[in-house]
């Protein structure tokens, strides 16, 4: 079960452009950005008529109804299952303290932290789908955040976006050209953003990672991120 700190910061570093309360659900006004903030997320008691009023609120903001559901929520599943809705995007998220990401040295000019991003960087992120949309939601932050640069071969490689919310650092966005993979710099980069964080009084490092993402989940394990909760998404045409 991902605890209460965690599941603030998770929602405070990736915000969506608005929300609206349907019942015990909360729905983000994605405008494009993905499912991570275009979905309806359970805040409170619901009851099963609730799921009809969230679907309301994403037809009105032309949004393909998307509930994002943690792992351990089996009555909700079990509802959205019943009522048609399919599940899709296995997703683990993990965390780390920061202490075990700050233990060594970061080699010199390889990463750097800087705001706002560089064209470079947008550039780099745009390659990887995440396009103006998702870079739409870094702007939302309101806390300290940060644009993450990597480089390999005097060559700027790999971006990726953090952000502090109370204790916790989350990091999102992470990219790599694919000519640059497989050097390392992904995790260079997670240990740039953790120095950062610590910076600005965190102590905590989290991330989410499609299940299916194995390159990046192993990089991640070998990091000594370990996984403390999981959701997917339930999806239904409109």
């Amino acid at each position: 079960m991902i605890d209460a700190s965690l599941a603030q910061a998770f929602e405070d570093t990736w915000p969506a452009a608005e929300y609206a309360d349907a019942g015990g659900f909360r729905v983000g006004r994605g405008l494009g950005a993905g499912g991570r903030v275009s979905s309806a997320r359970a805040v409170g008691p619901w009851v099963p008529d609730d799921i009809a009023l969230a679907e309301r609120v994403h037809r009105a903001w032309d949004q393909q109804p998307v509930f994002r559901v943690m792992d351990d929520d089996t009555g909700l599943i079990a509802a959205l299952l019943a009522a048609g809705y399919r599940r899709e995007t296995p997703t683990a998220i993990m965390t780390a303290p920061l202490s075990s990401l700050t233990d060594r040295t970061i080699p010199p000019i390889m990463t750097f932290a800087v705001w706002p991003p560089l064209a470079i960087q947008r550039d780099i992120w745009a390659a990887g789908a995440i396009e103006r949309a998702r870079q739409a939601v870094m702007e939302r932050v309101t806390g300290p955040k940060a644009a993450i640069l990597g480089r390999v071969r005097d060559r700027a490689a790999g971006a990726a976006f953090v952000a502090v919310a109370g204790c916790e650092a989350m990091v999102h966005a992470v990219e790599v050209l694919p000519p640059f993979r497989r050097h390392g710099l992904a995790g260079w980069m997670m240990r740039q953003a953790a120095f950062w964080a610590q910076e600005q009084g965190a102590t905590r490092l989290g991330l989410a990672v499609s299940r299916t993402n194995s390159g990046a989940r192993a990089a991640w394990d070998r990091l000594g991120l370990a996984e403390v909760a999981g959701y997917a998404y339930y999806v239904r045409d409109l």
